[in-house]
């Protein structure tokens, strides 16, 4: 066994025969650009040998006699033998690890967004785009029944478009005489400006247009709105009580699973962060992904009526579309007007004499069961309600779009 050595630091030239440092075998004549020439030999033409001069240089204790010495000081490796024994000093990793990110993290923000599918490309295509203030939004008008008169007016939530409205548009057009959505600014196909001031003001604002640029401005019209809709139906609302020039002419309305009222109202912890999220929101909405985007709203789906891969990719792609990613927090900021101009729009509900609905999904994590419908019916005792099947929870028209249809007409018939 050998003896153990005091530990001797490379200050210097060591003296000869020391045991610490022993001759090293002689090496047959090499290249410098051999691969295999020992990067250590102190007669390496490469790597000269200089003794160490500062105490960053000093070796470390070893407690074997086989150490023949050290690299160059720009390699700071030890080596015995040849072979590496350890770090001479911390390499910079993560600055290789930033070089190696940088670029993946360029390609990651700059992938293009998904291709539309066949079933939402002919959406688009049979659909229109009408110009407000230079910005183009997207509608749909289909002539249904005959012999009818009546129009109905969809208005689609967050984040998602009127393409909400898809499962049951066929059976909206066997009961009136046309049937008209649009995605709103922001939203689906329409411009997604940036930066921008999105407002509920300026959301029924495009409605009114649509419907003047339609040429229904003098037409009674039946809105049936869903979460985000609700509260441009519900300016809608108070515009036509009190008769504001250019307002819309509400024969009826039909809410669901909407914010209706603030304090019933929970938003996912997303919305909250993105809507008061400051700087960090340009990021979190860039880095946003199909993952997290599908694992959020699959959240406030049903367990038993999840929407399927290649819907949430339809949903997803007519987000990104646009770059409509990047503005979801401007538009979030709808959750603060809610609570702002409540009794503007919770006034106008209860002041209305236009029949009133609602369609209610119960299992809804957003305006959750029983503290929402208990207020609803006491605030607005005057408005009918369908309570849909238990496990129906905040997307009512995707989860279950024949009870959904079912009580929107029975509520039409009933006047």
């Amino acid at each position: 066994m050998s003896p153990q050595l005091p530990f001797r630091p490379l200050m210097g030239p060591q003296p000869p025969n020391d045991p610490m440092f022993p001759p090293k075998p002689p090496m047959a004549p090499q290249s410098p650009s051999d691969p295999k020439m020992d990067p250590c030999s102190f007669s390496n033409p490469k790597y000269p040998y200089n003794p160490p001069q500062t105490p960053n240089e000093i070796d470390f204790p070893s407690q074997s006699p086989n150490v023949w010495g050290i690299c160059h000081p720009g390699d700071m490796q030890v080596y015995r033998n040849g072979a590496v024994l350890r770090p001479w000093r911390m390499k910079e990793w993560w600055l290789q690890v930033g070089l190696l990110g940088v670029p993946l993290l360029a390609v990651y923000l700059h992938i293009p967004p998904p291709q539309l599918s066949p079933a939402l490309r002919s959406w688009k295509s049979s659909g229109s785009f009408f110009t407000y203030k230079d910005l183009n939004i997207f509608y749909r008008d289909s002539s249904g029944a005959v012999g009818s008169s009546d129009v109905v007016v969809l208005l689609h939530g967050f984040p998602t478009s009127s393409y909400d409205w898809s499962k049951i548009w066929e059976g909206l057009t066997q009961r009136f005489h046309r049937v008209i959505a649009l995605d709103f600014l922001g939203f689906g196909f329409s411009d997604k400006p940036r930066p921008h001031g999105y407002s509920i003001f300026e959301q029924a604002t495009i409605v009114e247009g649509l419907l003047r640029h339609l040429g229904l401005r003098h037409q009674r019209i039946n809105l049936l709105s869903h979460d985000y809709g609700d509260t441009v139906a519900q300016e809608l609302l108070h515009r036509y009580e009190h008769n504001r020039t250019g307002s819309i002419l509400i024969n009826s309305l039909c809410l669901s699973n909407g914010g209706i009222f603030p304090e019933t109202n929970h938003p996912r912890f997303i919305q909250k962060l993105l809507k008061d999220g400051g700087l960090l929101s340009p990021l979190l909405l860039r880095l946003m992904n199909f993952f997290f985007f599908s694992g959020g709203l699959g959240a406030v789906f049903g367990p038993y009526t999840q929407p399927s891969q290649a819907e949430l990719w339809d949903m997803w792609a007519a987000v990104r579309n646009n770059d409509g990613n990047l503005v979801m927090d401007s538009i979030l900021q709808y959750i603060n007007q809610r609570k702002k101009h409540r009794e503007r729009w919770v006034g106008a509900l209860m002041s209305t004499s236009v029949p009133l609905h609602l369609i209610y999904g119960p299992l809804d994590p957003v305006n959750p069961q029983p503290e929402f419908l208990q207020l609803y019916k006491k605030v607005l005792p005057m408005s009918t309600v369908s309570v849909l099947d238990d496990h129906i929870s905040h997307y009512p028209q995707l989860e279950d779009p024949l009870g959904f249809l079912n009580a929107y007409l029975n509520f039409i018939n009933s006047f």
